[in-house]
């Protein structure tokens, strides 16, 4: 009987339509208790109250992606329960879009796209379509006649040498080639090698000078002195390359021939040990102890032609320029002095320009520009460190870079717009610097003691570097790029082929 029962109370609950028993009142119920006694029936509209007291409402919605509909039930509310969302604008908006764009058709008619395409041009100014940044329709349009580009001109330039072309050449940090130099003096004030235009790398060692072939990596001895207690304290080649000049301790000049082997002449002049040699065409010019600088006409009996007094110790450094217009003279009295070329014979000579800012400098080398004639560059001692770049027209420092070594030897590139300057110590290091900003390319370090001496081969490529810890090593610091290293043998080639055919 108790089954019975449970069952039909189990109906009863399963149907909507019936109230339950025992059931707790409905929200609407509470809240009507709450608020107090409801207002009269009589004020709302019959239609309203009518289409509020219905038992349950159907909405009719559309479900997405399916065709035919959905009714659902939705149980009915009092009137003061009643909850009516709130939209925003947009919100208003984009439904109204959706709608419309639902029944609308797929695709819109060629009028309509005619109309919203004169609505958009009268309104930009312009046809949006036509105005894209990329506009891949074919060829491009022909510039008109008589137009000129002038971002074509800056862009199109090659970079020189000296731009600021980042530097993407490989520079060995190792020498391509070391040479035992024993018994080399390491004297600072004394300049014991040089290169010849004919590829001969001439190297002074105590009484005797030793000739090697780049070419061949042939060693020749050209001389030895004769007296024991004579040595070799300085050696320059003409520019021909054919002749080298020899000074000595005994205050001698000797002129070489290398083909034949044999001493020309011997001119005396100075007093005591010459230290540095220069040529101009046939004048060699050679330093003294006193600070008097002697010039020599080797074609000429009386080979003394010319004197100049500038400075008040030691020369130490003697250049003239590429051009033969100046003779650049440095002493340890720390003055740099340019002296211009004029017609040789007595009388005084005043110098051009003299530099003083060497502050103390014990040894000044010396380098002319190869491709600025009048462009000077110095390098100081212990004391000064600093290699300048001068302008001896207008005597004007174009600037100055702290090495933080003594400097020994300075010489300028052919191949780019570069200087290499050799260093004794601390680091005992060759450095290349970019000119003119003066900055460093590369630092090469292989010597144990300090760099005497630098001279470069004849093709600009090869640096040869003379130290006291009695070795010349060479280093390939100027690599000539292939391009232009082809461009240059052919016209070497070309030069030759038409020699030949002249002396034909």
């Amino acid at each position: 009987m108790a089954q019975f029962l449970f069952e039909a109370d189990l109906r009863g609950l399963l149907k909507l339509d019936t109230l339950i028993p025992n059931a707790p009142p409905a929200r609407w119920q509470c809240k009507a208790k709450e608020s107090g006694p409801r207002p009269s029936p009589v004020s709302v509209s019959p239609m309203k109250l009518a289409n509020r007291s219905h038992s349950s409402s159907k909405t009719l919605s559309k479900t997405p992606g399916k065709s035919g509909s959905r009714i659902q039930s939705t149980p009915t509310k009092a009137v003061g329960d009643c909850y009516i969302p709130k939209h925003s604008t947009m919100q208003m908006e984009m439904a109204n879009f959706l709608l419309s764009k639902e029944n609308d058709p797929a695709e819109d008619s060629p009028t309509k796209k005619e109309q919203q395409k004169a609505w958009a041009a009268n309104l930009n100014g312009f046809d949006v379509e036509e105005a894209k940044i990329l506009h891949l329709s074919g060829n491009p349009e022909n510039a008109p006649e008589g137009y000129q580009n002038n971002l074509k001109v800056l862009y199109s330039q090659k970079m020189a040498p000296g731009s600021s072309k980042k530097n993407s050449r490989y520079i060995p940090s190792k020498p391509d080639r070391v040479l035992d130099a024993p018994e080399m003096f390491n004297d600072y004030y004394l300049n014991l090698v040089d290169w010849s235009s004919q590829n001969f790398l001439a190297v002074a060692l105590d009484d005797t000078v030793y000739l090697w072939n780049h070419a061949t990596r042939e060693i020749i001895p050209l001389l030895q002195m004769e007296h024991p207690d004579v040595y070799i304290s300085s050696a320059s080649w003409i520019k021909e390359g054919d002749y080298l000049a020899v000074g000595t301790s005994s205050a001698e000049n000797q002129l070489w021939d290398i083909e034949q082997q044999k001493r020309l002449r011997n001119m005396t002049s100075h007093c005591g040990c010459v230290g540095t040699l220069s040529w101009n065409s046939c004048i060699l010019s050679s330093d003294a102890q006193t600070g008097h600088i002697h010039h020599h006409d080797v074609r000429v009996a009386e080979h003394h032609v010319a004197t100049l007094a500038g400075h008040t110790h030691e020369v130490c450094g003697l250049k003239w320029s590429l051009d033969g217009r100046y003779l650049a003279s440095a002493g340890i009295d720390s003055l740099a002095n340019v002296w211009p070329c004029t017609q040789f014979g007595d009388g005084d000579f005043a110098p051009l320009q003299t530099f003083t800012q060497l502050q103390g400098a014990v040894k000044v080398s010396l380098a002319w520009c190869p491709w600025q004639m009048n462009v000077l560059a110095t390098g100081g001692g212990t004391n000064d460190r600093h290699v300048r770049i001068w302008n001896v027209c207008s005597g004007a420092c174009l600037s100055a870079v702290d090495t933080r070594s003594q400097v020994s030897s300075i010489l300028w590139s052919t191949t780019y717009k570069e200087l290499v300057s050799g260093h004794g110590f601390a680091q005992n290091q060759l450095i290349i610097w970019k000119y003119p900003r003066m900055n460093k390319v590369a630092e090469l370090q292989a010597h144990t003691d300090r760099i005497l001496n630098l001279t470069m081969s004849p093709d600009g490529t090869a640096v040869a570097s003379a130290a006291a810890d009695e070795t010349v090593q060479v280093w390939s610091c100027f690599e000539m790029d292939p391009i232009k290293k082809k461009e240059k043998q052919k016209a070497n080639s070309a030069k030759s082929s038409i020699l030949h055919q002249s002396i034909r």
